[in-house]
C-alpha cells in the first residue's frame, strides 16, 4: 500500500543516538531502522508515532534508543534491518538496526509481530469544493450527476487500493496521478498531499488511514469531510500493522510481543493521538507468522 513500503540504496544521515552514554554496548541498544523524514510514522525530530513507541519500548528496557536513518523506498530493508555493520565480516551477528516499527502484517522480508494497530484508508475530501454531501460512503461520488463527476480532481496512486477502486466505479479518468513513494528529500507522499489539497490542485484522495490523520493535523478542524473506505470479499481497505526483526531474530520477535502486550493501552493512546482512524485488530491476523 502506500502502506508501500513505502524505500533509497544509500543513507543520507548515519545514525542518532539517544539518551545514555554513547559506548553503549549492542546487548544495551534498543535499534531501530527509521525514515528520518515520515510523518506521521518517524522523523528526526523524533515527533512520530512510532518514534514515541520506541521511546516507550526503550525506556520499558533499559536500554539506549539507537536509529539507522534511511529512507523508506527500495532497498529499505536491505541496507537497514539486513545490513550488518561491518559487511566484511562473514556471517557477521552486529547488524546496523534490529528493529523496523511499522510493516504490514506477515510482509514478505522480515518476521513480523503479532500485529499493534489496525486502520484503513479513507476517503479525505476538503470541505467547500463541491462535494460536502459525500459523508456516507465513497460510492456516493458515482451518483453524483455526470458533470459533477467530470469536475473530481482525485489524486491517483500508481499503486494501492484506492487506484482500483476509481477504475471499478468509474472514475480513473478524473484521478490526477501521485507516486506512492518519492525521491523528495523534503516531502513525504502525506506532506506533498497536504500542500496540494490547500492548494487546490485536487480536492480530495483515498488515502491509508495515518497519512490521512496528519493531513488532517495540518489544517483547522473541520477542514475536511472522512469517508472510511468499505472492503469487501474483492477489495481490501483495512490492514494489520506490526513490527519486524529479522526472520532468525525469533527471540526479538517474543520480547517485543510480550512490550505490545504490555503497553497494548498505551499505544492506542499514542496512536489516536495523530488522528489516525483505528479498527479493532482482527482476530486473523493475529496468528504466529513461524
Amino acid at each position: 500500500m502506500q502502506i508501500t513500503l513505502p524505500h533509497v540504496n544509500t543513507f543520507i544521515s548515519g545514525i542518532i543516538l539517544l539518551g545514555v552514554s554513547l559506548n553503549a554496548t549492542a546487548a544495551e541498544k534498543f535499534k531501530v531502522c527509521a525514515d528520518p523524514l515520515n510523518p506521521p510514522y518517524s522523523s528526526k525530530k523524533q515527533d512520530g508515532f512510532e518514534n514515541k513507541i520506541a521511546e516507550l519500548f526503550a525506556k520499558d528496557l533499559g536500554q539506549t534508543l539507537e536509529y539507522t536513518w534511511l529512507p523508506q523506498r527500495i532497498g529499505f530493508i536491505r541496507n537497514t534491518l539486513n545490513a550488518p555493520v561491518n559487511d566484511k565480516i562473514v556471517d557477521s551477528k552486529d547488524f546496523k538496526c534490529d528493529v523496523v516499527m511499522g510493516l504490514p502484517t506477515g510482509y514478505d522480508m522480515a518476521l513480523t509481530t503479532e500485529p499493534y494497530y489496525q486502520s484503513t484508508y479513507v476517503l479525505l475530501m476538503a470541505k467547500g469544493r463541491g462535494y460536502d454531501e459525500v459523508t456516507q460512503d465513497a460510492a456516493q461520488l458515482t451518483h453524483l450527476p455526470l458533470e459533477k463527476q467530470e469536475k473530481l480532481k482525485i489524486a491517483m496512486f500508481d499503486r494501492g487500493p484506492g487506484t482500483t477502486w476509481l477504475q471499478q466505479s468509474g472514475l480513473l479518468d478524473q484521478g490526477i496521478p501521485y507516486q506512492s513513494m518519492t525521491s523528495d528529500e523534503n516531502n513525504n507522499v502525506a506532506m506533498q498531499i497536504d500542500q496540494d489539497l490547500k492548494a487546490k490542485k485536487i480536492d480530495m484522495v483515498i488515502l491509508w488511514g495515518p497519512m490521512a490523520g496528519y493531513v488532517i493535523s495540518q489544517s483547522p478542524k473541520n477542514t475536511y469531510n472522512v469517508v472510511p473506505m468499505k472492503s469487501s470479499t474483492k477489495l481490501k481497505f483495512d490492514f494489520p500493522m506490526s513490527m519486524g526483526v529479522r526472520k532468525s531474530d525469533k527471540d526479538k520477535k517474543a520480547l517485543l510481543d510480550k512490550l505490545i502486550n504490555k503497553y497494548q493501552k498505551q499505544i492506542q493512546d499514542i496512536i489516536a493521538t495523530y488522528n489516525i482512524p483505528l479498527l479493532p485488530i482482527s482476530k486473523s491476523a493475529t496468528k504466529d507468522d513461524d
